[in-house]
C-alpha cells in the first residue's frame, strides 16, 4: 500500500509541474511579443501606467527612453482598450496599439517605441474622456 501511495503521489507532482510549466510561460498579458530591444539602451526600459478605480490614468505624462516600453495596469472595475491618438486612426505611436483591449485586472506592455517624439494616448471607446488620456514622450539616447 505504501507504495502505491508514493507512486501515486509521485504521478500527481509530475502533473503539477508540467500544469505550472504549460501555464506559466511568455504569453502572459504582460509579455510584449514581437519587436526588437530597441536602439540604445532604452531597449530595457519598461514605464508603468495604471488606470486607477476612480477610471484614470496616472501618471498622465511619462518619459520614456528610445527602445523602450510602457506597461498599462487596468485597477478599473470596467476594461478599457487603450491605444495611440489620434482617434479613431491610432497612428501617431502604433507600438502603444499592442496594448489594445484590457479587462479589469490586466495589464500588458506595449512594443519598442523607437521614434523619438511624443505621443498621445486614449481609451479607444471613450475617446474623449480626459481622465483616460495622456502623453508618452520618447527621449533620445
Amino acid at each position: 500500500m505504501r507504495t502505491r501511495t508514493r507512486a501515486g503521489a509521485a504521478a500527481t507532482l509530475v502533473a503539477a509541474t508540467v500544469m505550472a510549466i504549460g501555464c506559466g510561460g511568455g504569453g502572459s498579458p504582460t509579455t510584449p511579443s514581437g519587436g526588437s530591444g530597441g536602439s540604445g539602451s532604452g531597449g530595457g526600459t519598461t514605464v508603468t501606467i495604471t488606470i486607477g478605480s476612480n477610471g484614470a490614468v496616472s501618471p498622465q505624462t511619462v518619459t520614456v527612453p528610445q527602445g523602450g516600453r510602457v506597461t498599462f495596469v487596468n485597477n478599473d472595475s470596467r476594461a478599457h482598450d487603450m491605444a495611440s491618438d489620434p482617434h479613431p486612426g491610432h497612428e501617431d505611436c502604433p507600438a502603444l496599439n499592442q496594448v489594445g483591449f484590457l479587462n479589469p485586472g490586466q495589464s500588458r506592455t506595449s512594443g519598442n517605441l523607437t521614434t523619438v517624439r511624443t505621443c498621445g494616448f486614449h481609451d479607444h471607446n471613450l475617446p474623449t474622456v480626459a481622465a483616460l488620456q495622456g502623453r508618452i514622450t520618447v527621449t533620445a539616447q
